[in-house]
């Protein structure tokens, strides 16, 4: 089993029940960054959403950019942006760039979005997610082997011409999916999965071994909900609110199903109960941690959120801290063995 990158997930939210100014926050969350790849984190995780007041990023290739220019090491991924809502040659083109500029860092994730505003806005149908997806993965790749990309496709025609520059690393292209045939999609066209609280690696598995690829060369890249901390209840009384303001956030714009027929939380501690987040103090990561790495060795990426939304990113810190001090070297040790 090779040894797992621990990382971060950004979404650069700004509530406006939380206010502070977008230009100190983005500084600030970018020292952040740079002070996390000293302290031993090897991957960062930026995601896409577009006209949300609370400013969740919708340029994370932008993002990536600084972040490769304030790192050395550290990969940078999206997870994920919405492939439906892009020009695929376009998205290639940056991400293309982004890769040169990091030194081959860089890797793409892609999902399939799922706010009508956002399809809407773009021109897009949101009826036509399966077909964009399945011919932006193909232009992708294309443009990065430096194929000619002429095409007269279901929904994207271009004439005969070629993308430079060609990415000397080549990222890979990761999709996220958390069901039914979507799940059935990522297996097919790519090259890694993006897994949300790990409830659905077992059906990509099943979908890769249909597809008669072999599960155990997966490449699994594992999203995190999780808040760890030397007393996790304490923390959550201090921070629970603002994973009560993102998940509802969420409930409202559609991501877990529609929004009239799944209830939002009613309060932070509706949230823990339920175990949308876990709370655990430093013994119980290793453990936990452990036997999921065990389980699935496929795990290449496991990433946490750094701060949610309207958190102090002082108050982010000091879990990075805590996690690279008392749980990393401790999950490392036991897998080890």
């Amino acid at each position: 089993m090779s040894e797992v990158r621990f990382g971060l997930w950004y979404d650069f939210r700004n509530p406006g029940l939380w206010p502070r100014k977008f230009e100190p926050f983005y500084r600030d969350t970018l020292d952040q960054i740079a002070w996390a790849e000293e302290l031993g984190y090897g991957c960062v995780w930026l995601t896409e959403h577009h006209f949300a007041e609370d400013g969740y990023t919708p340029s994370p290739l932008v993002l990536g950019g600084a972040i490769a220019a304030r790192t050395k090491e550290m990969r940078i991924s999206t997870s994920l942006m919405l492939l439906p809502l892009h020009d695929p040659i376009r998205l290639a083109e940056d991400a293309a760039t982004l890769s040169l500029l990091s030194g081959g860092r860089f890797d793409l994730g892609l999902g399939i979005g799922y706010r009508q505003i956002e399809f809407d806005t773009f021109g897009r149908k949101v009826s036509h997610r399966p077909s964009l997806m399945e011919e932006g993965c193909e232009v992708i790749r294309r443009a990065w082997s430096g194929e000619s990309l002429e095409m007269n496709g279901k929904r994207f025609s271009y004439p005969d011409v070629t993308v430079y520059p060609i990415p000397e690393h080549r990222p890979k292209l990761l999709i996220g999916a958390m069901g039914g045939p979507a799940i059935e999609r990522a297996a097919r066209l790519g090259e890694g999965f993006l897994s949300t609280q790990n409830a659905h690696i077992d059906e990509y598995f099943a979908a890769l071994t249909e597809l008669g690829k072999d599960p155990a060369q997966a490449s699994v890249h594992a999203g995190q909900w999780a808040i760890i901390a030397e007393d996790p209840e304490a923390t959550w009384a201090e921070i629970g609110d603002h994973a009560l303001y993102q998940l509802n956030e969420y409930i409202g714009w559609g991501a877990f199903g529609p929004p009239d027929e799944v209830p939002r939380f009613p309060d932070r501690d509706a949230i823990a109960a339920s175990g949308a987040f876990q709370l655990w103090d430093g013994p119980t990561a290793v453990t936990e941690i452990t036997a999921l790495l065990k389980q699935y060795p496929q795990i290449e990426d496991m990433y946490f959120w750094a701060q949610l939304p309207g958190e102090p990113v002082e108050s982010g810190s000091k879990r990075m801290e805590f996690f690279m001090r008392e749980v990393a070297p401790k999950v490392r040790a036991e897998l080890a063995k």
